[in-house]
């Protein structure tokens, strides 16, 4: 790393960073607390839908062997607090729970392994420099542009893990730090997510549960997306101007030699492979599994084309893999407050008193109450298409009695949920993404701070034109 590089990197790590493994730590400890000190109660569910009205409290005997965790389970229809042995088994229960999505980032550090030692992405990047001299005013906006329409089109995310390594080895060609590298991507993937023009995972499950037809109400998302791109992309380009090189052009000779022949065919396999795995994953919605079958195939397919040997490609297979090790244990910890809730049963005691935010104090109200409520609920329920299916039931006739139309409580449920799902510490999806770039939750979290306060207002503003105009 260059000297204007790392002092670049200390302007971002500079000051004490808390360790984003104890922050879940913590974040776990709470909700065992909260298993203690809140009414156990349940929803009647129809699958995965929640029927409003449908809340009770149950009843939960408390005991000194249960603090401990050695209590019977509790019979049907009861509940019990988490203990401490229960809360300790939930870390590793979390970890099996999302087996799948651990493998997958494993292997995908490991196949980015293989394709760094064989130098094929730092060859790739100096060319693409070289032919656009490091212009960052034409690479970001580009870039950020490209990733958001696949998010907010397709609902494409998880698909972006294998572009992140490549953009942030470009942001460090070009003596930036990794967490720039993330922002051009993670902030380009959420913003996508947080319009959700198209977003089939999103609006499939949400507007048919108020009542709408599937994508419509387009008008106001598609404003959405043009607003906070624009926005994001300006955050992105002033956090590069004040922390990067000045003037937004690097002031260094690029190579503009061809490619060589192994190089260009494997980057070209490379980019094959990434269109493929979008079309399997949406034609037969390839889950992690095999995805995770996918990658390590590709990493055997690149072995091959490197010319390495085995064993060289073998070790650098395992050294990709453990610079993402750490994300294995923090998904882990995220899945395991959400285990600790419900087995606690106090997941749905958290939904009801969240939505008693809304009430019927009039439509603006409601709307900005839906928003707090699914911005806060993302801690617990990260997932955007399982938020849709436990909030929408409860919020569309609390919202209709209010005077809220429909599509804007839609529209707040988008803007809660994605506003949270950039920040939150329990979303296995910016874990993975963290872990990809190698970048710390808190430095993250301080970084991004400032436009996350930023949307929030223009969440609001775009909530109140909405219910002025009925969308």
């Amino acid at each position: 790393m260059t000297e204007s590089s790392l002092t670049t990197h200390n302007k971002f790590t500079s000051g004490k960073q808390m360790n984003p493994t104890l922050v879940l730590l913590f974040i776990v400890v709470v909700a065992v607390v909260m298993t203690w000190i809140l009414s156990s109660g349940e929803f009647q569910h129809q699958g995965q839908k929640v029927i409003p009205g449908t809340y009770q409290v149950i009843e939960k005997h408390y005991s000194l062997t249960q603090m401990l965790g050695l209590g019977a389970a509790p019979a049907a229809g009861q509940a019990a607090p988490v203990g401490i042995i229960d809360g300790v088994m939930a870390i590793p229960a979390g970890i099996v729970k999302q087996a799948g999505l651990i493998v997958m980032v494993l292997f995908i550090g490991g196949m980015f392994g293989v394709l760094n030692q064989s130098g094929a992405i730092e060859a790739s990047l100096e060319r693409l420099l070289g032919i656009t001299k490091g212009n960052i005013y034409f690479l970001v906006p580009t870039l950020m542009l490209v990733f958001s329409a696949g998010s907010t089109f397709m609902g494409l995310a998880k698909e972006y893990l294998l572009v992140i390594p490549l953009v942030v080895a470009l942001m460090n060609r070009l003596g930036l730090p990794n967490i720039l590298g993330l922002a051009v991507v993670a902030v380009a993937v959420k913003v996508g997510y947080l319009a959700s023009v198209t977003n089939p995972y999103a609006l499939s499950i949400a507007q048919p549960l108020v009542g709408v037809q599937i994508f419509s109400g387009l008008s106001m998302r598609l404003a959405a997306y043009v607003l906070f791109m624009l926005t994001g992309v300006a955050f992105v380009l002033w956090a590069i101007r004040r922390h990067g090189p000045v003037g937004g052009t690097i002031d260094t000779s690029f190579s503009t030699q061809p490619l060589s022949l192994r190089h260009c065919l494997m980057m070209s396999t490379l980019l094959v492979g990434i269109a493929f795995m979008v079309f399997a994953a949406n034609q037969w919605h390839w889950k992690n599994t095999q995805l995770s079958a996918y990658y390590l195939f590709l990493s055997m397919i690149f072995s091959a084309m490197s010319g390495m040997g085995a064993s060289a490609s073998a070790d650098a297979f395992v050294g990709g893999m453990k610079k993402v090790l750490i994300a294995g244990l923090l998904i882990g910890l995220a899945t395991a407050v959400e285990i600790v809730l419900s087995q606690g049963k106090v997941m749905d005691t958290l939904i009801n008193a969240l939505v008693q935010l809304v009430g019927q104090h009039g439509p603006y109200i409601s709307a900005y109450g839906m928003f707090i409520c699914q911005l806060l609920l993302d801690i617990v329920i990260p997932s955007t298409s399982g938020q849709a299916a436990v909030t929408m039931p409860i919020l569309g006739p609390l919202g209709q009695l209010s005077g809220v139309a429909p599509q804007t409580t839609v529209f707040a449920f988008l803007m809660g949920n994605g506003l949270t799902n950039m920040i939150t510490p329990t979303s296995s999806g910016l874990l993975i993404f963290l872990a990809s770039a190698q970048v710390g939750w808190t430095q993250w979290a301080k970084f991004l701070l400032p436009l996350f306060l930023i949307f929030a207002a223009l969440a609001i503003a775009m909530l109140t034109v909405a219910v002025a105009i009925g969308y």
